[in-house]
């Protein structure tokens, strides 16, 4: 059985899902690829808040973003619709008392491939046209969500909630990260940027010797794009369980 299981979301969020891995029996290593951080001018984010009764739907990019909203909205007007990414989205609302039981939350059919093109695919588009959507998401990120409703005659407003930065790498960091890569561990990646952060930092410490270690290693990942991302980089060990906790602590499981 491989030595840890190696959780690398951004702390806030890792702490649940090492307590539910150490519950299995094994032992779990929060190692961060990603922090996230309030936004230096909240201004514009507010101000797209302050009336949601205007939009046809609010689409929310992560489960950050939907914690930066709900930092500033209280309570969820029940006749504005949400779309979200995944299962993880999904939790976040229900966090907040917003559920499938008293709103309209649209998210993809396809469990393991959890992206724009599968929420595009699951949104009715042609009722949405001439209407208002409000897309919340990080400061950066890909466009091709907001791109296609417009296209199809839907007046997008995109919001930043969040801002992503990778972790600064000191000295502690480095002996950790050597630590992992000389060991044979399960990692579980929710992100393609926390996959390219990883690759970076085992670049930085370890060179191409590094990379042969981590390129070894075991991989689970939630969603196809990861995977994408995983082979393109030089990951062989790699598996694919779908959106939600579940399935990463089912896959985890099934390798005891």
């Amino acid at each position: 059985m491989p030595d840890c299981v190696v959780i690398t979301r951004p702390l806030a969020q890792a702490g649940a899902l090492a307590r539910r891995v150490a519950l299995m029996g094994r032992e779990a290593v929060v190692f961060p690829l990603l922090e996230i951080h309030p936004l230096s001018d909240p201004s514009a984010l507010r101000n797209a808040l302050a009336d949601l009764s205007g939009y046809a739907m609010v689409a929310f990019v992560s489960p950050n973003a939907i914690h930066a909203t709900f930092a500033v909205v209280r309570d969820w007007p029940r006749e504005v619709p949400l779309a979200v990414m995944g299962e993880g989205s999904r939790n976040a609302l229900a966090q907040y008392g917003v559920t499938s039981a008293n709103a309209a939350i649209v998210s993809p059919g396809d469990a393991k491939r959890t992206d724009s093109q599968t929420l595009l695919e699951a949104l009715d588009i042609a009722a949405l046209r001439g209407k208002r959507v409000l897309i919340l998401r990080g400061e950066t990120g890909r466009e091709l969500l907001a791109d296609a409703l417009r296209s199809a005659g839907v007046h997008v407003t995109q919001v930043a909630a969040y801002r992503r930065a990778a972790p600064v790498l000191d000295e502690p960091r480095r002996m950790q990260l050597c630590r992992l890569l000389d060991a044979q561990n399960d990692w579980i990646v929710t992100s393609s940027e926390s996959l390219r952060i990883l690759v970076q930092m085992v670049q930085q410490v370890a060179g191409d010797s590094g990379m042969a270690k981590v390129q070894q290693q075991s991989i689970i990942m939630p969603h196809i794009r990861i995977q994408e991302t995983a082979q393109t980089l030089g990951f062989r060990n790699i598996t694919l369980t779908g959106s939600g906790d579940e399935q990463l602590l089912a896959a985890l499981q099934s390798r005891r």
